[in-house]
C-alpha cells in the first residue's frame, strides 16, 4: 500500500534533527538521510518509533 503523497510531505525523523523521511515503496519503510534510521511501514502505517528504528545493516 503506497502513503499518500500529503503525508509523505510533513513525514519527518522523530529524533531532535526532525529531517524529512525518504520513502521506499518497494522495501515499506522510511529512511532518515542524516541518521540513517530506517522506519517499517506496517499495512500503510508508519511506526516512526526511535525504538523501533534499525539501522542499516541490522536484521529486520
Amino acid at each position: 500500500m503506497a502513503l499518500d503523497s500529503q503525508l509523505l510531505e510533513i513525514l519527518a525523523c522523530p529524533d531532535t534533527h526532525h529531517t524529512p523521511l525518504t520513502y521506499d515503496a518497494d522495501a515499506a519503510t522510511l529512511t532518515c538521510p542524516e541518521c540513517s534510521r530506517v522506519f517499517e511501514v506496517r499495512d500503510g502505517i508508519p511506526v516512526l518509533l526511535l525504538d523501533e528504528a534499525r539501522r542499516p545493516g541490522e536484521a529486520s
